[in-house]
């Protein structure tokens, strides 16, 4: 299993059980949101705090938080590469190689859920156990047998002490696992991508848009390409949730990708949403990812299987995915499961590159490299 159940509950309680300030700062303050910015849900029981990001992002960047010491969470969230990794799928502190495709992190303040394909997975700090805890497969590795060992090495470091006490200062415990998830948390919302030419251009910039990047725009908002029924509003996506909204919106599609054995079905050691509820319906339903710095973030798909932007446009423009043969072969343009919003459209190529363009015009080279959501550590 991807997750275990147990090791999530048992991360909730502890996590539940940390006593957190009570006074907690102005979260568009501390975030330095732009006005076009809604301000993101964060739950009451892990107010956010500068001392709390800031223990966030040396934890984010510490390789002593893995069980064998050799990998930190930003060795599979890398911030030139809008914190994705730029490999298909990425490889776990042991070496063993997962089955779907890092995510960047930018914005991730705004997802309703976490991961490609959960729908129970709604807050951060469940997210981030499952790299963190998990044993199938191993990412991080902190595993019950060596959690002691691990939250030692942070209690015997020269700095962490103090930065666990300024971060949690109605607790005098030192380092736990449920404080290091509030923490990780934490920093994961801060790392606001805000400063795009397409931000500029909402400000009333004109020209921060070039003529092939406004003609994108119109195209990525129109019914024949259709991006915006799941890729709308202000992060690019319909999997969305701000301080304001009182219930979630989960959404999760099939977009063609594969159609083994004619019925739908994506490969069998990753098919979706089906995974967690065994829905038959619910085979090859992913979530649509924020699409902001998209252009750093390649391969693309859940599973990392197009290379460029363009081959994800011409994807959809065919209507599904043809693969000719092999085991996966199928044409997902005839799945019975494939999403009505995926139909295929006729496009130039100069309609093609336009919309390239504008997704181009969602990158914002500040936050590929902001000191404040850098690492706090000297050297490689």
């Amino acid at each position: 299993m991807r997750a275990s159940l147990l090791i999530v509950g048992i991360t909730l309680l502890a996590a539940a059980c940390e006593p957190t300030p009570t006074q907690p700062e102005d979260v568009r303050t501390l975030l330095a949101l732009p006005d076009h910015f809604e301000t993101p849900f964060v739950p009451e029981d892990n107010p956010l705090t500068g001392a709390k990001i800031e223990l966030g992002r040396h934890l984010f960047y510490d390789r002593r938080l893995s069980a064998n010491g050799t990998q930190a969470c930003s060795d599979c969230h890398e911030q030139a590469r809008a914190f994705s990794d730029g490999r298909r799928t990425p490889v776990g502190s042991t070496g063993q190689t997962l089955e779907r495709n890092s995510q960047g992190l930018g914005n991730v303040a705004y997802s309703a859920s976490l991961t490609w394909a959960s729908a129970s997975l709604v807050h951060l700090e469940d997210q981030i156990a499952i790299p963190l805890r998990n044993d199938d497969p191993i990412e991080l590795g902190v595993t019950d047998g060596v959690v002691d060992e691990v939250l030692q090495r942070f209690a015997a470091d020269a700095t962490y002490p103090r930065l666990f006490a300024e971060a949690f200062p109605e607790s005098s415990s030192g380092p736990t696992m449920g404080k290091i998830l509030l923490a990780l948390a934490s920093f994961c919302r801060s790392l606001i991508s805000a400063n795009s030419p397409y931000d500029r251009f909402l400000a009333g910039e004109p020209d921060a848009l070039t003529e092939a990047q406004r003609r994108g725009l119109t195209l990525f908002n129109g019914e024949r390409f259709e991006c915006f029924h799941c890729h709308g509003g202000t992060q690019f996506t319909s999997n969305y949730r701000d301080a304001s909204d009182t219930e979630l919106r989960l959404s999760f599609f099939n977009n063609g990708l594969y159609n083994v054995g004619g019925d739908g079905s994506y490969p069998p050691y990753d098919q979706g949403l089906y995974e967690l509820t065994f829905d038959l319906r619910h085979r090859g339903l992913f979530r649509p990812p924020n699409l902001r710095n998209v252009e750093h973030t390649a391969p693309y798909m859940h599973d990392g299987s197009l290379e460029t932007l363009r081959d994800v446009l011409l994807h959809y423009a065919r209507g599904g995915r043809l693969i000719e043969s092999g085991p996966l072969a199928g044409d997902g343009r005839l799945s019975p499961l494939r999403s009505g919003l995926v139909r295929g459209f006729t496009a130039t190529d100069d309609e093609i590159d336009a919309v390239v363009s504008f997704l181009e015009s969602l990158s914002d080279p500040s936050f590929l490299a902001d000191p404040r959501y850098a690492s706090p550590f000297a050297g490689p």
